[in-house]
């Protein structure tokens, strides 16, 4: 197994101190804030590890305060209900003595009904684009000293960009992203832990696709950006160490938020996931 797909298994194997209570860390390498898909990653292994023979089908989270890598994470789960056929979970996220994340996750027994879902977009093929870490290897030697290790460093996830944005000098675009994505390596055959590595994934590169319209991106020092929400539906059978294509929009910025949306396919076509996210966007004028 890669070692940095291997980190984030250990990463999202958070320890249980107590019946509804877990903790779990961040990686050393973070320096400012906890990385939002860590948090919803490891909010829903607390949750599904109080749930069983049932598979999350939605999760919907809120943001209250950055995270800080320093200190572990105490995640507390409320049973809120369990049902014939659905199971709701609450989970709080506590550093510090204060609430930093809250989501609601349910769970359903798996069921057949009606089946219907949007085509896949026709894009280029994963095999004819370089990764986000070779994009990024390129422009390394014009980053200021302090930036390059963090920019530098080898994700869990292998990113493909299909048009990737250029990260020094980008140009307003449309505000859409196709990306390839998939871990690194193969993962053990458990539902629950691909969700919540697609949960992580569904984070890294969401929030970005509202600043394309505006010529700005996450390296831009006048940008303050954050995510506030985020919401996601599992529709489908799916295996996060396979290739994923994720096409996100933005239908909307205003007021110092972009709402951005994501839907993610398999290989076959497959709609598998639906993601929406709310963040904060503000542009301060040097």
């Amino acid at each position: 197994m890669n070692d940095k797909l291997e980190d984030l298994i250990n990463l999202l194997d958070i320890e249980r101190i107590e019946k509804n209570l877990f903790r779990g860390e961040s990686p050393s390498d973070r320096w400012q804030r906890v990385f939002g898909g860590q948090v919803i990653g490891q909010a829903l292994v607390a949750a599904s590890r109080t749930v069983e023979n049932r598979i999350c089908h939605s999760l919907h989270a809120y943001f209250l305060r950055a995270g800080d890598p320093k200190v572990p994470i105490l995640y507390e789960v409320d049973r809120a209900r369990d049902g014939r056929s659905f199971t709701s979970r609450r989970v709080v996220a506590v550093q510090h003595g204060k609430k930093i994340f809250n989501m609601s996750a349910s769970f359903q027994i798996e069921e057949e009904g009606l089946n219907h879902q949007d085509p896949m977009p026709k894009v280029k093929s994963f095999e004819d684009l370089p990764s986000e870490h070779q994009l990024r290897k390129k422009i390394i030697d014009k980053l200021p000293d302090e930036y390059k290790d963090s920019f530098n460093k080898e994700w869990p996830v292998e990113v493909r960009p299909i048009d990737p944005v250029e990260l020094m000098n980008p140009e307003p675009k449309e505000p859409q992203n196709y990306i390839w994505f998939k871990a690194r390596s193969s993962l053990p055959d458990n539902v629950s832990l691909h969700q919540c590595v697609l949960a992580y994934m569904s984070d890294m590169t969401l929030l970005d696709t509202c600043t394309n319209p505006h010529g700005v991106n996450f390296m831009n020092p006048n940008l303050h950006s954050a995510s506030l929400d985020h919401a996601m539906w599992f529709h489908r059978p799916f295996k996060a160490d396979e290739w994923l294509l994720y096409h996100q929009d933005s239908p909307s910025a205003s007021g110092a938020r972009g709402f951005n949306r994501g839907s993610i396919f398999d290989l076959n076509g497959n709609l598998i996931a639906s993601v929406a996210q709310e963040g904060l966007i503000r542009f301060t004028k040097s």
